[in-house]
């Protein structure tokens, strides 16, 4: 197992492969605009307005731009692996590397190490540009669950990224990943929510999400919801490794 672990040399590629794809890089640097842009936007519109405004739960509402940055990070991480699926380009990769798991690690390990450095920043970001135009119904770091949230929000974005890049490569496209992912998360998540009452809480991005509420609305705390979409992303992982290792390239 040891020697197929990720190298430098791997990961340098990896990172060279990203930061050459203009739609991928695109992707990433997305996820942090996309979130924090329409979170002070929003905020910037409607924030004052009243108590409640942007929510129930300020802490929830100090993430709405997290629902549109989710897709960015769909992108980035469905683009970082279908790349490979064009033009022979996986043959030529492994020709490089051809210890197709160290190839898989290296991919997914870069993608989730970006992600997550992204994602952290974007949390704190998102949090402190949307609470600038709050006024006085504004949360302040330090408050409660503030710091969970800020932490929390950038895990959600990368576990976010690493199931759509397991997805693709488990299914060999990312356009297929994204045309059942995006829907998934911004509409079929709340109608299949509200038609299966509790067990809806066990979908990936209702259980991730539950880090962002000062108040728990179901039977999982902050942290085992995001345990439970771990989970998720880990299964995504796990299948998109058992397709690269098997199929042909």
């Amino acid at each position: 197992m040891r020697a197929a672990l990720p190298t430098a040399p791997t990961l340098h590629s990896e990172w060279i492969k990203i930061r050459s794809l203009r739609g991928t890089l695109g992707g990433l640097i997305a996820v942090f605009l996309v979130t924090a842009g329409i979170q002070a936007l929003t905020a910037a519109a409607i924030g004052r307005s009243e108590e409640g405004s942007m929510g129930d739960d300020p802490l929830f509402a100090a993430y709405y731009g997290l629902s549109f940055g989710q897709i960015a990070a769909m992108v980035f991480g469905a683009g970082a692996v279908s790349c490979e699926f064009h033009n022979g380009a996986l043959r030529t990769s492994l020709a490089a590397v051809p210890n197709r798991t160290r190839f898989y690690l290296s991919k997914i390990a870069t993608v989730g190490v970006l992600a997550l450095l992204v994602g952290q920043v974007t949390g704190l970001a998102t949090f402190v540009a949307g609470q600038e135009f709050m006024g006085r119904y504004a949360l302040e770091l330090g408050d409660p669950g503030t710091y969970r949230a800020v932490v929390g929000s950038g895990l959600y974005l990368t576990l976010m990224a690493l199931f759509a890049a397991g997805l693709t490569a488990w299914l060999r496209s990312g356009t297929v990943v994204l045309s059942l992912l995006i829907p998934f998360v911004v509409m079929v998540s709340f109608v299949v929510g509200e038609a299966a009452g509790g067990a809806a809480q066990f979908l990936p991005d209702r259980a991730g999400q539950l880090v962002l509420h000062a108040r728990m609305p179901g039977d999982l705390g902050p942290w085992t919801g995001l345990g439970v979409m771990a989970l998720w992303a880990g299964a995504a992982v796990l299948g998109g490794w058992l397709a690269v290792r098997r199929r042909d390239a």
